[in-house]
């Protein structure tokens, strides 16, 4: 019986990355599973708050005495005695985790070192003419457990506590702006940014979020812009506060970036834009109402990496400068 097996997921890559595994969560609990637990990196278990369908969250601090931390997660692994272990993750520590489980499945990608040791192995492959999300990568890993063919799409789950903290923001209509990125070539540019913050509504309010090391950024582009009804909530807001907040605007504007997970996980209506990457990738927005904006301009040097880099390989940042910023408008649509 489905119910009684018990299941680990295994994601302790970055907060984007545990958002889109969420659809593996949702996915296994309508196919039957009850006992799913999941392992992500120390910092990101707040993501999974509330969810309904998550026994246990257990972290990994990959931070302070990784390699002790390591074999601690280790020992809880064995002792919870899975059936199946589905990792996403691609990298060492995580395979050597899924290989030594215990687990009567061990499923992962080959792209990890020790593959080998897994019982169910899928590809993984990211190409730039590619169709196919990671949300569908990551479930060619669960389809054989599964009575679904197609996955579901990721999804938060902010409490009441969490819309009463955004709920003086919200009396009103407003935009969610999400300037930051953590890779320099992934982030639409300050002058873009304030030319959005021009042309949007006076009367809407334009609330920026982020952590706090974003909380210059959105400084700045608020003061070049001298938009009115500004609002800078970088560093206020957790994640789920941040989502709820995404899940009630006229309009997100994101980054490829986790902000833009975000707001896939609340179906958020999203503009998502792509500067030196390509949805192509499959790490595009999946809200219903979702746009993606990016350069008409040819250039031969985009994409120029997967995870985009600390400046322009070229020099030029031709591929963010050459966005055409009534594309963004473009997408209000009605509301503009």
């Amino acid at each position: 019986m489905k119910s009684d097996e018990k299941i680990l997921v295994i994601q302790t890559a970055f907060i984007g990355d545990v958002v889109l595994a969420t659809s593996l969560i949702e996915t296994l609990a309508a196919s039957g599973y009850h006992q799913i637990d999941m392992l992500v990196r120390k910092g990101n278990e707040s993501l999974l708050k509330n969810n309904p369908h998550l026994r246990n969250i257990f972290s990994w601090d990959k931070k302070n005495d990784k390699i002790q931390n390591l074999f601690q997660v280790l020992k809880k692994i064995r002792k919870e005695r899975y059936d199946i272990v589905v990792n996403l993750h691609r990298f060492g520590s995580s395979g050597l985790l899924t290989a030594l489980s215990g687990a009567k499945v061990r499923a992962g990608f080959n792209k990890n070192p020790f593959s080998f040791l897994f019982n169910h192995v899928v590809e993984h492959q990211i190409d730039k003419k590619g169709t196919t999300h990671e949300i569908q990568r990551n479930h060619a890993l669960i389809q054989r457990f599964t009575d679904l063919k197609e996955p579901l799409k990721p999804k938060l789950y902010p409490a009441t506590e969490d819309f009463l903290k955004i709920d003086s923001y919200i009396q009103q209509p407003y935009v969610v702006i999400a300037p930051a990125s953590v890779w320099f070539t992934k982030q639409f540019p300050v002058t873009g940014w304030v030319q959005l913050m021009q042309e949007l509504p006076i009367e809407w309010k334009k609330i920026f979020i982020g952590g706090p090391e974003d909380q210059k950024l959105s400084a700045k582009i608020i003061f070049e812009s001298s938009a009115e009804n500004c609002i800078n909530l970088s560093g206020q807001l957790s994640f789920l506060q941040s989502a709820a907040l995404m899940q009630k605007a006229q309009r997100c504007f994101v980054n490829d970036s986790a902000p833009q997970h975000l707001a896939s996980a609340v179906n958020a209506k999203t503009t998502a834009i792509f500067c030196s990457t390509v949805p192509e990738f499959g790490f595009g927005p999946l809200s219903s109402d979702s746009a993606v904006v990016q350069t008409k301009k040819a250039l031969s040097c985009r994409p120029c990496g997967l995870h985009g880099h600390a400046e322009c390989p070229e020099k030029h940042f031709d591929c963010a400068n050459s966005i055409d910023i009534n594309d963004l408008i473009f997408t209000l649509g009605k509301h503009s």
